[in-house]
């Protein structure tokens, strides 16, 4: 493939030369190959079935993308985000090099950041670009020595790209707003677009001095920009997306309904430019192939290809050498299968992935605890779990020896509990009833460390009411969506209990009256000591009355306080769920 790669931004530029056009005669247009993929989180192994067939795992997803560009020497693989972040513990353990390093083989061009690549603060998402060791955690960082990679640890071959995302003190882009690439005499750009909503669902200290802008504004405004330099195809790698009603099938893959209509992806294509040809999404973890029509009423493709490297998404583009317009485009999910007969994994990717497994399996199977019955996040109709019972009491009694004294509650976001426990023995054979560290890991991915802190009786009343749809009175005006799409049933500690009915009223879903601590009821003017995680704390999921807390210290993570708690009570097993109550 002859190509030029021109990375432009407000941040930084790079700038490769330019080869030769061709001297003999070529047809009038160019065949160009995108293979997309988004959500993959750092799964580096197979994250199950989909159907009868096992699929994805990096060695197979990097096999297809190599069966795909046999197709075509013309072909870019781009990702719509969440690339690391919310990763099982063999990619988490060491920082997410692993994957970064395995994406930098299979051949990634660019990747549109997500709100997960944040989890870790946006200094480390900038050493995942650039390279180098972890600052703190060196044991787990740079392991090239003996995985087979670099030392120290070589960052992304692929750029980072985020429009959206300004640094307040310099105005300018965190990574590229756009890359140029081109491919056989003909230019494409792409535009990488972070989810604007990603200060409400990632930890606020780690975005301090970040502006997250609106997704089409941001890139109409680069329109003219491109075309200055001779572009006619743009890309937009966005991570925002929609849902389709059908559970995810091999059937089913490139099912679109009602082109997404009322969803955020949808919202933001009716707004774009109509020189943006292509659209692909990511963060729902969807399956789609859609026809969305763009604000000049012309249906621009729109595609999704699910998460965890199940799916790739295969677009084939026409583009006129004359004019640089994009003449046709195709686009079609394929099922990373692992049974493919025509398929040939990456065998230098498989033995990556053993190199570092064979690193992480004795702590991974290291047991923490034991349960009597698997422990679910399974809701009840008052959207309690037994799971986020057990979670919250982890967290209430890890608090014991806070400076400013003891919670009181315990509150946990439903977003933190990311996997059941499971009583029966897993496949690497721990036992029954026998929780191995990998199992908690999985269940709380995130590492968040414990906010214990001060609020009256009244903010907490207002905390239950932000779990609600439509109660903008209690955000900030200026909060971004402050309303919300779904009810967010907080989990509550032992001792805490509260009934809520929906009276389609705003704010007026709990009655004070019905909140109780160990059966006495909460007084408004009351103080209490609360304890949460650092994403809540700040304000994550829009419980912005948590920002008002003070006397506020950290404790441990939440995976530490639960690893404690699961050796303090051996045997556990689920709760009735009577915290919370709904009234009919």
């Amino acid at each position: 493939m002859r190509s030029s790669v021109f990375i432009v931004g407000f941040a930084m530029s790079l700038c490769m030369t330019a080869c030769s056009l061709p001297t003999h005669p070529v047809p009038d247009s160019v065949k160009i190959k995108i293979v997309a993929f988004n959500d993959f989180h750092g799964h580096l192994e197979s994250p199950g079935s989909l159907g009868q067939s096992p699929v994805g795992g990096i060695e197979w997803l990097a096999g297809y993308v190599s069966h795909l560009k046999r197709q075509n020497p013309n072909t870019l693989v781009v990702s719509a985000g969440d690339l690391i972040g919310a990763s099982p513990l063999l990619s988490a353990m060491f920082h997410d090099e692993g994957t970064i390093e395995a994406m930098n083989r299979l051949g990634l061009d660019f990747n549109a950041v997500g709100n997960h690549e944040f989890d870790a603060g946006q200094d480390e998402l900038k050493r995942m670009q650039t390279g180098g060791c972890h600052a703190v955690y060196k044991s787990h960082s740079c392991r090239g020595a003996d995985v087979g990679t670099p030392v120290p640890f070589e960052g992304a071959g692929f750029q980072f790209l985020a429009a959206n995302v300004i640094e307040e003190s310099s105005g300018r882009t965190l990574f590229p707003a756009y890359a140029v690439k081109t491919v056989d005499g003909v230019r494409i750009g792409f535009i990488g677009m972070t989810l604007k909503d990603t200060p409400t669902v990632a930890a606020g200290a780690g975005l301090a001095g970040l502006t997250f802008q609106d997704e089409a504004t941001t890139a109409n405004a680069l329109v003219a920009e491109l075309r200055a330099q001779g572009v006619e195809t743009i890309v937009l790698l966005i991570h925002q997306g929609g849902t389709v009603p059908d559970s995810i099938s091999p059937e089913n893959i490139n099912q679109c309904n009602d082109n997404l209509e009322g969803s955020p992806i949808s919202a933001i294509v009716k707004q774009l430019d109509a020189a943006i040809d292509l659209v692909i999404s990511g963060h729902t973890h969807q399956a789609y192939i859609c026809e969305i029509a763009n604000r000049s009423g012309r249906s621009i493709p729109v595609t999704s290809a699910h998460s965890r490297g199940r799916l790739l998404t295969d677009i084939e583009l026409q583009i006129s050498r004359s004019t640089g317009d994009a003449t046709g485009i195709s686009a079609s999910n394929l099922v990373v299968d692992r049974n493919s007969p025509v398929i040939v994994p990456n065998e230098a990717l498989k033995t990556l992935v053993t190199h570092y497994k064979a690193i992480a399996t004795p702590l991974a199977n290291r047991i923490v605890g034991t349960i009597a019955a698997s422990i679910s996040t399974v809701e009840n109709e008052a959207g309690e779990s037994a799971l986020g019972d057990l979670t919250a009491d982890a967290r209430l009694a890890a608090t014991a020896g806070d400076a400013f004294g003891p919670a009181a509650i315990a509150f946990i976001n439903p977003g933190a509990i990311r996997a059941d426990l499971i009583y029966e023995s897993g496949p690497d054979g721990e036992g029954e009833g026998n929780v191995t560290y990998a199992e908690a890991f999985t269940m709380h991915p995130f590492a968040d460390r414990l906010v214990t802190l001060t609020l009256t009786g009244a903010q907490i009343h207002t905390l239950l009411e932000q779990q609600f749809q439509g109660c903008t009175e209690a955000y900030p005006k200026d909060a971004p969506m402050a309303g919300q799409e779904v009810n967010r049933i907080l989990q509550v500690s032992d001792g805490f209990g509260y009934t809520w009915r929906e009276k389609g009223t705003p704010c007026d879903n709990v009655d004070p009256a019905d909140i109780t601590i160990n059966g006495v009821r909460m007084a408004p003017d009351a103080s209490y000591r609360v304890t949460v995680n650092d994403f809540l704390a700040n304000g994550g999921d829009r419980f912005y009355i948590l920002q008002q807390g003070w006397n506020r210290s950290e404790g441990p993570t939440d995976l530490e306080a639960l690893e404690h708690y699961l050796q303090s009570h051996p045997r556990l097993k689920p709760g009735p769920r009577g915290r919370i109550k709904l009234k009919h």
